[in-house]
This record gives structure tokens, C-alpha cells and sequence, in this order.
């Protein structure tokens, strides 16, 4: 077995709009996104902390850093998903994020697992 497959981790994310939670008036646009984790590697794999970089449609940036997701460091077993749900506040209604999550494997060997660019849009915001 490669040492990328020893280590693989797949990321899917699903977005959506807060319409309850934004104020456009005031340039509060709010979202909610969900994070599956699944580990595809061969060892377990505890994720430590996270990095996100948020673009709004002013190309106002934001970086995040911090242990874990939401309060929680899991551990992952070979062939678990680990999900959870976020949010963010833009001051736009469509941005973007991206970022990467640091990983230790049950064997010791760490390692970030990247998360691809995902976008954040009020319906209607693009045509």
C-alpha cells in the first residue's frame, strides 16, 4: 500500500442560505455549510484543527485557524465519516471558502488533507 493511500481522505460539502439569520439592509449575509469527512486511508486518523481562507464579493478576506472542528478533535476510522455543520457571516451575498484540515494518523504521521473551494450564494444571487 502507498503511503497516499495509508492517508486518504475524501471531502464533500453542502451549503445554504440563512435567510432567517441575514439582514441584506445591513450587509449581513449569513450561511450554513456541512462537512463530510470520510477517511478513506487504511489507519485511523484524528483531525487536530482547521484552516479556512473566506472571500466575500468584495474581496474582503477572512482567515480562520483553529483546533478541531465546532469543539471536537475526532477520530476517524478507516472507512467513517465524520459530518458537522458551520456557518459564516458575509458581507456580501456570495463568497467563497477554502481551507485544509490537519490530520494525525494512528501511526503517528501527520498530515493536511485540503478542502477544495466550495461557494456561498444567496438564491437568485447569481444568474
Amino acid at each position: 500500500m502507498t503511503a497516499s493511500s495509508t492517508y486518504t481522505v475524501a471531502i464533500s460539502v453542502q451549503t445554504r442560505f440563512l435567510r432567517e439569520q441575514s439582514d441584506p439592509e445591513a450587509n449581513r449575509f449569513a450561511f450554513a455549510y456541512t462537512i463530510s469527512i470520510r477517511n478513506d486511508g487504511a489507519v485511523a486518523a484524528q483531525l487536530l484543527d482547521r484552516q479556512w481562507t473566506i472571500h466575500d464579493g468584495n474581496n474582503k478576506i477572512q482567515q480562520v485557524e483553529g483546533p478541531g472542528v465546532v469543539g471536537e478533535q475526532p477520530v476517524i476510522e478507516p472507512g467513517a465519516t465524520h459530518t458537522y455543520s458551520s456557518g459564516c457571516l458575509l458581507e456580501t451575498p456570495v463568497g467563497t471558502m477554502q481551507g485544509s484540515y490537519g490530520m494525525r494518523a494512528a501511526d503517528g504521521h501527520e498530515y493536511r488533507v485540503p478542502v477544495p473551494l466550495f461557494r456561498l450564494a444567496k438564491p437568485n444571487a447569481l444568474n
